[in-house]
């Protein structure tokens, strides 16, 4: 791994389906292997210039998403490199069984994308707004589970997909999120990245909450709270390692995600803990809810994510310690 924080974090002016789109050109430029499949959402996801540049490496398979997993799936048994697309809840939810049997169970090479996780659907709502993707991906057997935090982490997650063999679920922002990592930076599948050290409290949190987690550090910094953060991008295989270390070192553990924490995050963290080291444990995230509508500010308020949450869980955890 080489890894640098950004200076500031703040929102970058890319939007992740830009970039997600270019990373893919980029790849197809080279290995006309990669193909694309989407489910009636490629302006949505930006991926029209994909189509018009390699029209012989793209399928736009309507309003049929179970189907498309089955194209994919037929894809990857020739020797293509698929990456299909639709929203989150319809790409875990709706093709469950196509996943679990054509694709994993089939042991084929499909990459899985589901767009506008939890709260970031915003404006589409309760019925479009996923906070159980991850969950689902979870449970099914050898599947490798991630969300990046930022554009830069983006980069480097399809180029490793690309390479390595196997059936992958990524959720990803479509629109912008906040830079965390300059450019350049890469990581390691199934390994956390510790943003900042600490000794009171240890802070493990995924796609939107990184932020969130990284800004609540410093809020308990000021409070005389020494915060850990990282990076749990890779929730499946997760690093057990680096939680357990936490647990050591720190005695207490906040978990942060934009995610049911039923079967979310915050339980693949304490499965790790209860079987090796218990630990104390509060678990920011969605308490077992449905979306709604509304701008991705005043979700994070309604469902418990934003740093000033992580604060309280942080001091409550920490007066559990024994």
């Amino acid at each position: 791994m080489s890894i640098k924080i950004a200076k500031e974090i703040v929102m970058d002016k890319e939007e992740m389906r830009n970039a997600f789109c270019s990373v893919l050109m980029e790849l197809a430029e080279n290995n006309k292997d990669i193909i694309v499949l989407d489910a009636d959402l490629m302006g949505a996801m930006g991926t029209r210039a994909f189509q018009k540049k390699y029209p012989e490496q793209t399928v736009n398979c309507g309003i049929q998403e179970a189907n498309m997993i089955g194209v994919a799936a037929g894809l990857s048994a020739v020797g293509k490199i698929p990456f299909a697309h639709t929203f989150a809840p319809f790409a875990t939810r709706r093709v469950c069984d196509q996943v679990f049997m054509s694709a994993a169970y089939a042991r084929n090479n499909v990459k899985i994308v589901g767009s506008d996780p939890g709260i970031t659907a915003s404006l589409n709502g309760g019925t479009h707004m996923p906070f159980e993707d991850m969950g689902i991906m979870r449970g099914l057997p050898e599947l490798t589970v991630l969300e990046p935090t930022d554009i830069t982490m983006l980069k480097w997650m399809i180029k490793e997909m690309a390479a390595t063999y196997g059936v992958q679920y990524m959720r990803l922002v479509r629109k912008n999120c906040m830079k965390v990592y300059e450019e350049g930076s890469t990581f390691e599948m199934g390994k956390a990245v510790q943003l900042c050290d600490g000794t009171d409290v240890t802070i493990i949190a995924s796609g939107y909450c990184v932020a969130e987690a990284y800004k609540a550090a410093s809020l308990l910094k000021e409070a005389g709270v020494s915060a850990r953060v990282l990076n749990m991008f890779c929730w499946k295989p997760i690093d057990q390692e680096a939680i357990l270390k936490a647990a050591e070192e720190t005695g207490a553990i906040v978990t942060a995600e934009n995610h049911n924490v039923i079967n979310g995050l915050g339980s693949a963290v304490a499965e790790v803990l209860v079987k090796n080291r218990p630990t104390p444990v509060e678990m920011i995230g969605v308490q077992d809810e449905f979306g709604e509508v509304g701008p991705v500010d005043y979700l994070s308020e309604r469902f418990k994510l934003n740093a000033s949450y992580i604060v309280e869980a942080a001091k409550k955890v920490i007066a559990r310690k024994a």
